[in-house]
């Protein structure tokens, strides 16, 4: 292709409302535009990438197995309702009434309808069956950012093996497993497996997989030394116990005006640090109200208290609902006495002694409360946020916490979908069984962006190979010198021919200027061509990667592409 041909917009100046790496120079690079917040355009150059990412991912889960289909990005919202999910993800679901009034969903993803399709399925005979689609997706996010990486419209790989039973599952997750390390090596990404919250999904467990990067929106607790690592949605760690044995043993009421935070009672004459005292938080779980105790320098994970509770309908109470409950404002909380409101104790706090906590009425406290004695706990819960430092539940090091992006997520659905939508076989005694279904996915245009947010540095993108817009661009010094053309069409049409992807930078601009958009827009390797080099007949390559540049001779070049191109990771 000759760049004097081609739609490549590259800009010098980064769009203004851009945060992430990936957002600045995937617009600077002439790869995207956005319409609408969340909603992107692919012009040519990103959709080259976009087809090229679906092709890994299509050879990976095609030689596991997978049979590729394409099903509706229309349903009907029927479907959702019996699954419950239309409930559970009514915040991001778009929905709507056609013309007759019937109610509509353009889907997130698409458990349901390959669930439902699976209904035709009538033997154990017939599984296990793997099948995947790569589908355009639709979630109202609240808060698109990022460029690609949290958008309404995207397009995702997801995949569904079907089997008799739990085994069969287990095997199909391994080799998904193995598969998505593998294809996100492909895409230039160092990805680790982590534990993760199945959330809305359902089902029984579930792998995220995580690249480091400041600007994700995820949190992974990580042991160097034994790899244990978590999503801090789930993840666990040992803390150091606290010897409770020099604390007050009875019970004591004390004024503490002013008083509304942990700091301040750290402060506060008469009053305990943080890890001696009770922090009373008030949610809405289902409609009522639950008491949530954590120790005082301790926060409260949300995902994991949902997964307690096993609800999506969960919220802080309102300063105006607090009141009424527990007779006091927030500041000046506590359980002690308190019978009728549900009571979910972290188990940081299981049998400690000695500890302060608010009394129930504005500025007072309590102090030498005991859990086991004075407080009536419906239930205990590991629903507290790791730190970084805490100990691995593993091995006891320490544990390191980092922002990370989820590029793939697959899951173990169990008989989650099966049972409500009536999904099942005849096994060999004709006895009616449900399907045992696992889910798989990887958003396309994500992992565009997080190859960028890992292949970049401050002149631009840097693509790995088996993903990139083009293998090679040849840029032409004097496109107005009929020798130096002749050259590098002749090289551009011997690549071609042999299957590689060419740009030809012919344009009738400054050598500086076609240097810097060659490398804004990141293609693996570069050959210079001008009159200089064909009369020496020398030639300059370059790799983008290293930055470093050799002259090969003019007959060698077209062999030392080809050998560069065909070993990724080779060096020019």
């Amino acid at each position: 292709m000759r760049w004097s041909q081609a739609f490549i917009p590259t800009l010098r100046d980064d769009p203004a409302d851009s945060e992430a790496v990936s957002h600045k120079l995937l617009v600077r690079g002439g790869y995207i535009r956005q319409l609408m917040a969340g909603v992107y355009s692919m012009l040519p150059l990103g959709q080259r990438v976009r087809e090229n990412v679906m092709r890994v991912i299509r050879e990976e889960i095609d030689a596991i197995g997978g049979q590729e289909f394409l099903l509706p990005q229309l349903h009907p919202r029927e479907i959702w309702d019996r699954t419950g999910r239309a409930e559970t993800m009514k915040d991001i679901m778009m929905s709507f009434d056609d013309n007759k009034g019937s109610p509509m969903v353009l889907g997130p993803t698409h458990e349901e309808i390959f669930a439902t399709v699976s209904r035709e399925l009538t033997s154990y005979k017939q599984l296990p069956q793997l099948w995947y689609h790569i589908q355009t997706k639709f979630r109202d996010e609240a808060r698109p950012k990022s460029g690609l990486l949290r958008v309404r419209e995207f397009t995702m790989k997801d995949s569904y093996s079907f089997d008799v039973d739990q085994e069969g599952l287990d095997v199909q997750f391994d080799r998904h497993f193995d598969a998505y390390h593998r294809i996100f090596k492909r895409l230039g990404m160092n990805a680790i497996a982590v534990r993760a919250s199945s959330g809305a999904m359902g089902g029984e467990d579930s792998v995220e997989f995580m690249v480091a990067s400041e600007v994700g929106e995820d949190e992974v607790a990580h042991c160097e030394a034994c790899g244990f690592a978590a999503n801090v949605e789930t993840a666990t760690s040992v803390i150091p116990q606290i010897s409770d044995t020099d604390g007050p043993t009875e019970i004591k009421e004390f004024d503490t005006p002013g008083v509304r935070t942990i700091a301040d009672l750290e402060t506060f004459p008469g009053g305990a640090p943080a890890d001696r005292q009770i922090k009373t938080l008030v949610y809405f779980v289902d409609g009522e109200p639950v008491l949530i105790l954590m120790r005082g320098d301790h926060q409260l994970q949300d995902q994991k208290l949902m997964d307690h509770l096993q609800t999506a309908d969960l919220r802080p109470a309102q300063p105006e609902e607090i009141k009424p409950l527990l007779g006091a404002d927030a500041g000046s909380l506590g359980a002690v006495g308190v019978t009728d409101v549900r009571i979910v104790a972290d188990e940081a706090l299981r049998d400690r002694l000695a500890m302060t906590t608010g009394a129930n009425t504005n500025d007072r406290h309590l102090s030498g409360v005991a859990m086991a004695r004075d407080i009536t706990v419906t239930e205990w819960a590991d629903v507290r946020t790791v730190q970084p430092g805490d100990g691995c539940p593993t091995c006891g090091e320490k544990l390191t916490v980092f922002p990370a992006i989820e590029c793939g997520h697959i899951f173990k659905l169990g008989t989650f979908y099966a049972e409500p939508l009536g999904v099942s076989v005849l096994d060999e005694q004709g006895k009616t069984i449900p399907i045992v279904m696992g889910s798989y996915g990887i958003g396309v245009e994500r992992n565009m962006a997080v190859s960028v947010e890992v292949n970049h540095d401050d002149k631009g993108i840097i693509w790995p190979m088996e993903i990139s817009p083009f293998h090679v661009i040849i840029t032409v010094v004097r496109p107005d010198d009929e020798a130096t053309l002749e050259a590098a069409e002749t090289l551009s049409n011997a690549l071609e021919a042999s299957g590689f992807a060419v740009l030809l930078d012919d344009r009738n601009e400054r050598p500086g200027v076609k240097f810097n958009d060659a490398e804004l827009i990141g293609v693996p390797l570069r050959v210079t061509v001008g009159p200089r080099g064909v009369q020496s007949g020398i030639l300059e390559l370059l790799d983008r990667r290293t930055g470093q540049s050799v002259d090969v001779a003019i007959d060698d070049v077209f062999d030392r592409l080809v050998e560069l191109i065909s070993s990724p990771g080779a060096q020019a």
